[in-house]
């Protein structure tokens, strides 16, 4: 496949416009793979803006940049005019703390994190490692702090954290995420496993019920987001709620990280996907309106009407 004159010039434009660029599937506040959203949680954790250009968005450029810079993947980081590479090459900068050089912010924090692993947790942990011998045990955390474990050799630029005779090697992202972690082994009813509890955590998303909603709104002590479509808004709503439209978005997005927000839909279910999606983005006093507009109608204002066929 041949890049044409009119690509490469859009992608030249782009590329030496721009002091970083980051090719991607989707967009920083919506990555739409894994490996761009890993980079994402890079590039955000360093700089407070960069470019970025959804490939999935523009099909000639989403083929021909792998031809432009000779890269087969994406997404593909730009700095400077300069490919750095991937995911994975990103990531080991990183880590090495070239990537925090090359734009000019603070080397890393390589501070091992406090980790506390219980008796039963190392007992298990000793258990699933033999046969390993020599190779890492790793343990990472991403951006939305999902975490998990991985056997593989170290590449040296891991932060070595050893507790309770386990090793295990950190990431520079996640060490930082780790800090005050313990790791224990739990036995219930529902089977038997690792539990990880991460205080560096946002908090998790609470339930709110439509009285405390109530109350909040009297007290103007709450932002409501409707994240159900126009044609339901028009079957029944509420005059405080905003719908989660783009400005709406953008409005979010630049409040502070501690705004009280609270997410409605239906009956509840739309709206505790939407509110995870802001946790995971940082956001810390996040609420889903448990019930959603139907428990609004029946159990604080029946004028606003209960409809059916959504979920």
């Amino acid at each position: 496949m041949t890049l044409k004159d009119s690509t490469r010039e859009k992608i030249e434009n782009i590329v030496k416009q721009n002091h970083v660029v980051l090719f991607m599937k989707g967009t920083p506040k919506s990555p739409m793979c894994g490996f761009s959203s890993k980079t994402v949680g890079l590039l955000d954790s360093l700089l407070d803006e960069y470019e970025s250009v959804d490939v999935l968005e523009d099909e000639e450029i989403r083929e021909g940049i792998k031809i432009y810079g000779d890269w087969p993947t994406i997404p593909q980081l730009y700095i400077d005019g300069e490919l750095m590479g991937g995911c994975d090459i990103v990531t080991g900068m990183f880590n090495s703390g070239e990537l925090h050089e090359m734009l000019g912010v603070e080397a890393p924090d390589r501070t091992p994190p406090e980790v506390t692993i219980t008796d039963a947790a190392a007992e298990k942990i000793t258990e699933a490692m033999q046969g390993h011998e020599g190779i890492g045990l790793h343990f990472s955390i991403d951006a939305g702090f999902q975490s998990q474990f991985n056997v593989a050799p170290a590449e040296g630029h891991e932060i070595k954290v050893e507790t309770n005779g386990i090793t295990m090697l950190f990431d520079v992202a996640s060490a930082q995420r780790a800090n005050g972690a313990v790791i224990d082994w739990v036995e219930t009813m529902q089977g038997a496993g690792l539990t990880i509890h991460l205080p560096q955590a946002p908090e998790p998303v609470k339930q709110m019920s439509v009285a405390q909603l109530k109350d909040h709104l009297d007290s103007d002590s709450v932002i409501l987001i409707d994240v159900r479509g126009s044609e339901e808004r028009a079957l029944a709503q509420l005059d405080e709620a905003r719908a989660i439209d783009a400005e709406t978005m953008q409005e979010i997005e630049a409040m502070p990280k501690d705004t009280p927000l609270a997410f409605l839909c239906h009956n509840g279910n739309r709206s505790q996907v939407a509110a995870e999606h802001f946790r995971k983005m940082g956001f810390t006093n996040v609420s889903n309106v448990a019930g959603g507009i139907n428990a609004w109608s029946k159990e604080i204002d029946p004028s606003v009407p209960e409809y059916g066929g959504y979920k």
